[in-house]
């Protein structure tokens, strides 16, 4: 896929990325034009990955705990993709303010700890955060208004990567506009913005009314794209398929009528490709391990390999056969739309699943960027300046 690199169109337009993983939210805000200056994660295997990528010298690898705001320095925009581990619907759901989700507290501690606030400020997690944590309110609530006491507007967004890449994986945006950088506003105008795009679902837009008392800024934004791209045009040509056993093996643990599915499709002339998860699911009466085929011709959403049932099943259909192996690292960097991401050869694959698996698609980020914070910013001529924390109110 060709993208338009916007990077000599802004100079100084600069990012701090909290939880920063293998630097994807760096790649993808760097296609619209964005430079990560500082970055910040726990993690060594991710940071050879990032480092190995982008090139040494800003990933800091130290706990968000540890962290003072002064040691990082001024920027255009701060992110953060704190841990989902207790919002998700995998995880425990003990909320905001319990576990490794917690963390997230230091990152609005770190805003206030900066010489100067950013003028925009992005979070990312999973669409658990709309759920109420247990025992604590309202978690997105929570987090916005302490957006809005730090003196941020704030906008949701609910971005599904399929628009962008053949993987189904939605994540929730939450962005923050300092109030000097948005001005006056019309409401009437206001609301207009709010529905400009799809991006804001009506389960956003419901979740915004219930909201009203929080301070709201609306950028008015394109629908999201079709996707042109299929689960085909990933695929590694040269990996290798399992054994006829080991594929058999995997057919005989899907459903019957997947197994149909299955049948018909290895009579037509050409491949047709699925994922797969195994699951433990009652088949045939009783519980056990099964495959289950995701036949929308999209992949699942890729996770962090933890188990086996983690790991995402490629299977490839037709011509009289039936083939099935793991999705490789060039396969699922090409699901996250980091095809161009250089990959450490010294990181071994689970490590490299990992640090994808954690990861947000890079297309989604510039397409944030470029839709989003770019018409925001001065034109390229002007000097792009952080809000001096004496012109807050609080």
């Amino acid at each position: 896929m060709r993208r338009m690199d916007q990077s000599k169109n802004f100079k100084g337009v600069t990012v701090a990325d909290f939880f920063a993983g293998i630097g994807l939210v760096s790649m993808g805000l760097g296609k619209a034009g964005w430079k990560t200056v500082y970055a910040l994660d726990y993690d060594e295997c991710k940071a050879a990955a990032y480092n190995h990528h982008f090139g040494a010298g800003h990933y800091h690898v130290n706990d968000i705990a540890k962290i003072h705001g002064r040691d990082v320095p001024s920027v255009t925009l701060a992110h953060a993709s704190f841990p989902c581990t207790d919002l998700s619907v995998a995880g425990a759901r003990g909320g905001i303010r319990k576990g490794e989700s917690s963390s997230f507290w230091h990152f609005p501690r770190i805003l206030k700890e900066m010489h100067e606030y950013p003028p925009f400020v992005l979070l990312e997690n999973v669409e658990g955060l709309l759920a109420p944590g247990e025992g604590n309110g309202n978690d997105l609530r929570s987090i916005l208004k302490k957006l809005n006491d730090l003196g941020y507007y704030v906008d949701l967004l609910r971005i599904d990567a399929s628009h962008f890449v053949p993987q189904s994986r939605v994540r929730l945006f939450m962005i923050g506009t300092h109030e000097n950088v948005v001005g006056k506003h019309d409401e009437v105008i206001q609301e207009r913005q709010m529905r400009s795009s799809n991006a804001r679902p009506k389960k956003i837009i419901d979740y915004i009314v219930k909201n009203q008392d929080l301070r709201w800024y609306f950028h008015p934004l394109p629908d999201l794209p079709a996707r042109n791209i299929s689960l085909e045009d990933i695929i590694d040509r040269s990996a290798e398929w399992w054994s006829a056993d080991r594929s058999l093996y995997l057919y005989k643990q899907m459903h019957r009528h997947q197994q149909q599915l299955v049948k018909k499709e290895k009579e037509s002339r050409k491949y047709s490709y699925f994922t797969a998860f195994r699951r433990m699911r009652v088949r045939d009466g009783e519980s056990q391990s099964t495959a289950e085929l995701r036949t929308d011709g999209i992949a699942g959403c890729l996770r962090t390999p933890k188990g086996g049932s983690a790991k995402q099943i490629l299977v490839r259909v037709g011509r009289g056969h039936f083939d099935a192996r793991l999705l490789n690292e060039k396969e699922v960097a090409r699901l996250m739309g980091a095809e161009d991401f250089r990959i450490n050869p010294k990181l071994s694959s689970n490590q490299v699943l990992f640090g994808f698996g954690d990861a947000v698609g890079v297309p989604v980020l510039e397409w944030i960027g470029t839709h989003y914070l770019n018409p925001l910013l001065p034109k390229p001529s002007a000097k792009v300046s952080t809000i001096r924390r004496a012109q807050l109110v609080h």
